[in-house]
Parts: C-alpha cells; structure tokens; sequence
C-alpha cells in the first residue's frame, strides 16, 4: 500500500473488504476539488475502482450521494456505479471513469465534435428536468432550494472570499449596504423563477468521457432551483471557453427542449441573470479555495469567470446599481 496514503480507514477497510490481499492493492491518491473528499484509485489484478474518501463517518441511508445518484440511475443517466459503501468508515468505492473530463475532451476538438458533446450534455440536463418533474418528492433534495436566504448567501460569500479576501478590497458601510441591497434584489427576482430538480454544480470538471458517453459527477448537493440554474453553470463555465455564438444557439437549443412555453426574451433574460450569480459564487470558491485552502489552482480560471460576469451584467440595466458597485473595487466588472 502506498506511503502517501495516510488515513488509516482506507487500510482498515481494504483488509476487512479483502483480507490480507488488502495489503498489496495498488493505491494512488488522485487530484482533489473543492470539497474535502479525497480520492484514491485502487488497482487489483489490473482492475480499478476509485475510493472517495469523506472527513466524516455517514448513513448510508440518509447519504446525499447515495440517495440522489440511485434516482439519476432510475431516470436513465449515467452515473459512475457504487460498488461497495462503507459508512462507518466515511468510504464510497466507485466505478473508475478514468481520467478524461469533459474540460479535457474539449482541449483540441473539432467544432462539430464539440457541439455534439453539448448537445448530449443539454439533452441529458433537459431529462434530468423532465423525470424529476414527474418524480415522488420525498427525498431530502426536493425539499432544498435556491430560495433569497440560498442565493444571497452565495453573494456575500463572493464578497467575503474574493472580493475582500483574494483582491484584498477595503468595504466602506456604504458600499456594503449598496452590495447587501443589490444581492437581496437578484437574489429575490431568481428566487421567484419557477423550480425544477438542479444538479447544483453541473460544469465540465464534473462530467466524465467514457467510450462516447458522458457520465455525472458530483450530484450530491443537488436541490430545487431556476431551469437555467445548471444551464447558466454548463455554458457559463469558468473551465472552458466558449463564443457568444455558441453559447447562445445551445442556449436556444436547449429552451426549445426544455422550456418551449417560455418567450427567447424571457428566457435570455433569465438564463443571463442566473449566469451572473452562477459566476460570482464561483469565484466566491475560487477565492475561498486560495486564501482559506491555500490552493490558488483555480486563479487562472479567475480572469474568463470575470469577463462572463462582467458581460451579462452590462447587459442589464436593472443590476447597473451592483456593476457599479462591485466595479469600485473589481476593474475588471466596471
């Protein structure tokens, strides 16, 4: 077993699980996120499987991951398989995906390649919405969501993360009543927006390419939340660069699958408003992530996120108020 694998729950498990085999497993830590899971692959007699690691013992049967990865295998997506679960010992042993993220996939890729990995990547998003709607709501997820106290508490932790802990930004009280107003607005406007089932944290790092087909990750905070709220998260995404042009035709792609009831005007609307708080609180994680974590890996994706954020809302007059005011202290949102 390798040295770098410190924690000894990962060697207790793997001797319960496979007795004294369990010692001469193959074991390699593999790159976090921003959780703090940690990850390991496991390799016996040339097959893998992948161990998530939690900080902490969990029920199996009340487990977010568990519960909400059985319903997206019953309403037909692609998850990687749970081949065995260990609660006491805070353990998940998954189906090894292997390495090719769609972020990856992406790097090199013809124009026509690339469109069609969206396109399965929306269409697989517009079921999601579709079988949720007609699902039982007694799981936990069902009975979270994005509500004003949610949304403008992801706001305020970009302001506390990025603006005052990465950039290192001095508030005034009144540039601290201008921002806590102009949240409590869009948070309030997107809070009203009606709800579908939302992954939470649908981008290119948590989907998986695995002999042509895409696979999800990281579902486990899934909640109640806008129909653009994952979308804003896939074709807004801090990981990957995408045109305009795209992301507007797969944005309209995806109303006529997903939302043919709602106006282009509403829904451009909507989807441009939710990409603004979408990209906020990501660079709240990336902020959070260099000056709590002491990780800066997510700084270079600091400069597209801006832009993204700082493009939807020029579009806008009605959130002028918050350009201008996070504009003050971020040159690159003025």
């Amino acid at each position: 077993m390798s040295r770098e694998v410190q924690d000894p729950r990962i060697a207790d498990y793997l001797l319960d699980r496979r007795g004294a085999a369990g010692r001469d497993l193959g074991i390699g830590p593999l790159s976090g996120d921003a959780s703090t899971r940690r990850y390991y692959r496991i390799t016996e007699k040339g097959r893998t499987s992948i161990l998530a690691l939690y900080p902490e013992p969990f029920d199996s049967e009340e487990m977010p991951f568990l519960a909400v990865g059985a319903m997206l295998a019953e309403w037909g997506l692609s998850i990687p398989a749970v081949l065995d679960h260990d609660g006491a010992r805070g353990i998940v042993l998954l189906e090894d995906l292997g390495d090719l993220t769609l972020q990856g996939a992406l790097v090199g890729i013809e124009p026509r390649k690339r469109e069609d990995l969206y396109r399965e990547a929306l269409e697989q998003l517009a079921q999601l919405q579709r079988k949720a709607a007609h699902a039982p709501r007694n799981a936990a997820c069902f009975q979270v969501a994005f509500d004003v106290e949610k949304l403008s508490w992801e706001l305020h932790y970009f302001l506390r993360h990025f603006v005052e802990g990465y950039r290192g930004r001095q508030l005034t009280v009144e540039d601290r009543a201008t921002l806590a107003e102009a949240f409590h607005r869009l948070s309030e406007e997107i809070a009203s927006w009606p709800r579908v089932f939302c992954h939470r944290d649908c981008h290119s790092r948590n989907i998986m390419l695995r002999a042509g087909r895409l696979y999800w990750l990281d579902f486990q905070d899934a909640r109640m939340g806008p129909a653009t709220y994952d979308l804003a998260s896939l074709l807004r995404d801090s990981y990957v660069e995408l045109s305009e042009e795209f992301v507007n035709d797969r944005a309209e792609e995806f109303r006529e699958k997903a939302l043919p009831h709602e106006t282009r005007e509403t829904f451009r609307r909507r989807f441009e408003l939710m990409s603004v708080q979408r990209n906020l609180k990501a660079l709240g994680t990336f902020g959070y992530m260099a000056t709590i974590r002491r990780s800066d890996v997510y700084g270079r994706y600091v400069p597209g996120t801006l832009e993204n954020a700082r493009r939807n809302l020029a579009r806008h007059p009605e959130v002028a108020a918050l350009r201008r005011a996070l504009g003050r202290h971020i040159e690159e949102l003025a």
